[in-house]
């Protein structure tokens, strides 16, 4: 079987959330693939310092580089590596997270191109960024969704008498929880019994802006700071609807994880959502950073129950296909080539 290195932010702290790089990993595990990791130090030179010597140390013994990819500054751990493997001639395959990496691809078509063509192939989670890096030219992309283990996520039955939201994300701009705020404060006019839980690590000190401003427009918003997978999944049973307020996505493992829980969705329209949920199919798309409209769509889901049910049971259909006894077969087509 083969052996595998993974390089991506393995972090075990209370400023982030459990990255892709363990979920996956631990299926590949369960497979019989033989996987190293690289990194869970926390700080940032210090973790790419990792992430090279890694790569030297196990560039004889590893037959496949997964390199988790995204658009912000950890695009540079990917450059990094991705030159390394090249010098050091070890297929590599970037995982393609970042939903702003068709800026990227635009604003740094150089660098973009020294790592995504020389790759033996790019896996894109969503059919969003597929598309997007086939406009720039590049042919060698594959499309493997987030996957999950079905049979964690039971399918729950809830009331909807009132708008009880759930957030979950780390606290961070680009990922706007100011909206979910900005979303009850206009609920609270009709349901002054509605309740808003945001579950998530501060990421870039967003998390003191939310509660200033979740105090100074008198609300009681429910913060719980980071969850385990299973704690939010237990906790999601006392919630009837899942916000993403996001101004940049790509396809989110928690919006899922959601329509999986049978949690009706209400999301921003950005980057890979239209391409995971269906409007008024399998879920709810609205303008991003759009209040009202968000609210207004949160309304329609507490007021129409038929309308509901049917878009909470389609959405549980679609997301069973990234169930990793699907998904696997699609990893095993690459791997194995």
């Amino acid at each position: 079987m083969k052996k595998i290195l993974y390089i991506g932010n393995r972090l075990q702290k209370q400023t982030s959330n459990t990255s892709y790089i363990s979920i996956l990993g631990d299926f590949l595990s369960s497979e019989g693939y033989v996987v190293y990791y690289a990194s869970s130090l926390s700080n940032k030179l210090m973790r790419m310092m990792d992430m090279v010597k890694s790569c030297l140390y196990l560039s004889r013994k590893v037959d496949l580089v997964l390199i988790d990819t995204y658009s912000t500054q950890n695009f540079y751990y990917a450059f990094v590596i991705s030159q390394l493997c090249r010098v050091l001639k070890i297929a590599y395959m970037p995982i393609l997270h970042g939903g702003n990496l068709p800026q990227r691809l635009k604003l740094h078509p150089k660098k973009s191109r020294m790592v995504f063509k020389h790759a033996k192939c790019n896996v894109s989670p969503s059919f969003y960024l597929k598309i997007a890096f086939e406009d720039y030219g590049y042919t060698n992309i594959v499309h493997i969704p987030n996957t999950i283990d079905i049979q964690n996520y039971p399918f729950t039955h809830r009331n909807y008498e009132v708008p009880k939201l759930l957030w979950v994300r780390s606290f961070s701009e680009i990922y706007n929880p100011k909206l979910a705020i900005y979303v009850f404060k206009l609920l609270k006019e009709t349901y002054p019994n509605a309740e808003l839980c945001m579950v998530g690590p501060d990421s870039d000190g967003s998390f003191k802006v939310i509660k200033d401003l979740n105090q100074n427009l008198s609300l009681n918003t429910k913060f719980t700071g980071k969850l385990t997978k299973d704690e939010w999944i237990n906790l999601s049973k006392d919630y009837n609807i899942f916000i993403n307020t996001t101004n940049f996505d790509n396809m989110p493992l928690s919006v899922i994880e959601a329509m999986a829980l049978g949690l009706p969705v209400v999301s921003t329209n950005v980057g890979g959502m239209p391409y995971l949920i269906k409007d008024k199919s399998t879920g709810f798309l609205v303008k991003p950073n759009n209040a009202s409209e968000m609210a207004k769509a949160i309304l329609d889901v507490i007021d129409n129950d038929i309308n509901r049910e049917m878009i909470i049971k389609s959405a549980r259909t679609e997301v069973e296909q990234f169930d990793w006894k699907h998904v696997k077969k699609k990893w095993f087509n690459i791997l194995m080539r």
